[in-house]
């Protein structure tokens, strides 16, 4: 599936796939991106650029997440990525066309990483049950080097049950709550001295049954001599960061706990089944927070680990400030 090209429309995929190496380890932001050939909500009133705006190619929003229609859990942002680059002038108005209302009214801001991608988060987590909508009305909007909106785009999503996983990676355990309350705590590995896990909270970015995983795709070894070497394809996979973190099962670390204490490439490792039950527990924007490691904490981009940023360390990244959403 690719980008359609030469016409007038604004692209918005349904859901944002953010691309990255799929294995544990290596360093690095992450990468989003999508195709057009889908998008959600309605056109609106016209398909062509404003009569009172330059004629020009189009503004592309790539990708808009989370998909609609989705429920999500109390960490996850709202990420727009655009196709070209938004000049820093033209953040603000852009921020003021992209809309969020909620069924609980909440304090939020947008924050952009670069040029091409801006995230809205609350202050703090999502009540859960919340309703969400995003309204990104570009029509007649100039991304400030050259490019204006034409169409306007509606996503609608739910936050679910507030499920979260607190991992310690010195005590070898994660602990998992559901709406506040403990469900379990399972036994772990973290990652070594050489390659330790991020510290930091992680919003799910998305979960596979089974995930092709090497040490050549995020730099580790591409040497099959190297003890560091290793291409295996491992179940009940959860995807944390762009860079290569996964909470999941090991064939190379099958008990995981204090009593074996086998150091990961940077994956946080359960048990068979311990595995298995925490990938049907979790959904996408699900907190895990990890503390413990000797690394420092995830990028904020790094995937969806927006809430490793203060939030006045988010508000410096804002074009227009903090607002509250509008009430659904």
């Amino acid at each position: 599936m690719g980008r359609r090209k030469g016409g007038i429309e604004i692209a918005l995929v349904m859901g944002a796939v953010l691309v990255g190496a799929s294995a544990c380890g290596g360093g690095g932001g992450d990468k989003a991106s999508g195709d057009d050939t889908k998008a959600s909500g309605k056109p609106g009133a016209s398909a062509s650029p404003s009569p009172t705006k330059p004629a020009g190619p189009p503004m592309l929003l790539e990708t808009i997440t989370p998909q609609t229609g989705t429920t999500v859990g109390v960490a996850m942002p709202i990420s727009v990525v655009f196709t070209n680059p938004v000049a820093a002038e033209a953040r603000a108005m852009v921020e003021k066309h992209m809309r969020v209302s909620a069924s609980q009214p909440v304090v939020g801001a947008w924050h952009w990483f670069g040029d091409k991608r801006a995230d809205w988060r609350p202050k703090s987590y999502w009540p859960s049950g919340t309703k969400v909508k995003i309204e990104a009305d570009m029509e007649g909007v100039s991304n400030g080097n050259g490019r204006y909106g034409v169409r306007s785009y509606t996503h609608t999503f739910t936050i679910g049950d507030d499920v979260r996983a607190d991992v310690s990676v010195s005590g070898h355990t994660m602990k998992v709550t559901r709406n506040g309350k403990r469900v379990r705590t399972l036994s772990i590995n973290a990652g070594s001295a050489q390659y330790p896990t991020w510290n930091g909270t992680m919003a799910v970015i998305d979960k596979q049954e089974k995930v092709h995983m090497t040490s050549c795709s995020v730099g580790i070894s591409c040497d099959k001599g190297s003890p560091n070497y290793y291409d295996l394809t491992l179940p009940w996979d959860v995807h944390l960061t762009q860079s290569g973190t996964y909470v999941h099962y090991s064939t190379g670390d099958p008990y995981p706990g204090s009593g074996s204490a086998r150091g990961s490439h940077g994956c946080v490792h359960l048990s068979m089944s311990d595995a298995k039950w925490f990938y049907r527990q979790v959904k996408q924007g699900d907190p895990v927070t990890i503390t413990g490691s000797p690394r420092a904490k995830a990028p904020a981009d790094n995937g969806y680990a927006d809430f490793n940023l203060g939030w006045d360390q988010w508000l410096a990244g804002s074009a227009s400030g903090k607002g509250t959403t509008a009430t659904l």
